[in-house]
């Protein structure tokens, strides 16, 4: 093995500024991982780091490598672990829990108070290898394409999302057609959603992969859409609303569409404070909001790995643009335009 290898290096905390350069190989303790990565994926939280913006100034130490979505091949581990073996078909769940706080102690290891981020608070995977702590690796059934391996990372979160509005049998509004919410609608149709109307804003590409994904029903977001939805479901409204889009406008939509009684279930980022009229359109209607954050760990790759098994969902249409890593910057140009579904790295062999 080469004492350097290739990765996508933040060098300095500036816009900009990550370089694909060559770097010296990971080590690993005794509790951790090698991985060597074959493919990794591009997250929105890659680009505000390319961008630097407010987040990452606070957040984000270079030099870092980033990346935190990936699959590979486990090429060496630690003296003390036993979980993992040389060869095996991994990916890797990106928030790595302290397990001594409350919530790691009480079952939500999700929202640990103490959590770190691969690729955001330790080096990451754009690279050919990364070191990992080995409980954090999950092995992929043999099956498992790549280009879905690489993605489970944010799928979770949409298995998290899904399973708790629990769908089967309910109409479903889903809010936002980033790979999340694209990923949502092809869940929810294979969990037997009664009806699953799909809203995007002014973005052609991501509506059509919705439709192929799944989606019944696929709605701009405009002045019209509280009207659409509620004559598509006869004046009733949707059981659930899932809301990915982190927009203001799409929030105060999803609380006028939510039939009394229903669930909106929030996983978007909002970028400032968001009002909401609680009283007309919480309380009094006994609407329920739920703040959902990343996957439950371990559970909800359990969930989702035997939805992909069953073979129910397809979500390699997802995947619209692959590049090698030599190419990062124009990878993180395609993202930005959001005129793409996932964008991956191929790593060389």
């Amino acid at each position: 093995m080469a004492d350097t290898m290739k990765a996508a290096v933040k060098v300095r905390a500036a816009p900009g500024a990550t370089q694909v350069k060559k770097v010296p190989h990971p080590k690993i303790g005794p509790t951790e991982a090698l991985v060597r990565v074959k493919i990794a994926s591009i997250c929105g939280t890659d680009l505000h780091i390319f961008d630097w913006d407010e987040w990452s100034q606070h957040r984000i130490h270079p030099p870092l490598i980033q990346g935190h979505e990936m699959a590979g091949e486990v090429e060496q581990v630690g003296a003390e672990v036993t979980s993992v073996a040389k060869g095996d078909y991994v990916s890797f769940e990106g928030h790595i829990a302290c397990g001594h706080c409350y919530e790691c102690r009480t079952g939500q290891a999700h929202v640990c108070r103490n959590l770190r981020i691969l690729g955001i608070d330790r080096d990451g995977a754009f690279a050919d290898y990364v070191s990992v702590p080995a409980s954090n690796l999950v092995e992929n059934d043999t099956s498992l394409p790549l280009e879905v391996a690489t993605i489970q990372d944010p799928l979770g979160n949409a298995v998290q999302v899904v399973m708790n509005a629990n769908v089967p049998g309910k109409s479903i509004a889903i809010f936002g057609l980033g790979p999340i919410g694209l990923m949502a609608a092809a869940l929810t149709k294979a969990l037997s959603a009664s009806q699953v109307i799909a809203v995007e804003y002014r973005n052609e590409l991501r509506k059509g992969l919705a439709k192929q994904l799944g989606a019944d029903v696929v709605l701009e977001s405009d002045g019209t859409t509280v009207d659409r939805i509620l004559e598509l479901t006869n004046g009733e409204g949707v059981n659930e609303v899932l809301e990915f889009s982190g927009a203001a406008p799409a929030l105060q939509q999803a609380l006028k569409v939510v039939r009394p009684g229903g669930g909106v279930h929030l996983l978007g980022l909002y970028s400032n404070s968001v009002s909401v009229n609680l009283s007309d359109d919480v309380i009094m209607r006994g609407v329920t909001l739920y703040g959902i954050t990343g996957r439950r760990m371990f559970r909800t790759w359990y969930e989702m790995g035997g939805i992909l098994k069953s073979g129910n969902v397809d979500l390699k249409p997802l995947v619209t643009h692959r590049f090698p890593l030599d190419e990062y910057e124009k990878a993180l140009e395609v993202v930005r335009s959001r005129q793409c579904g996932k964008v991956v790295f191929e790593m060389e062999a």
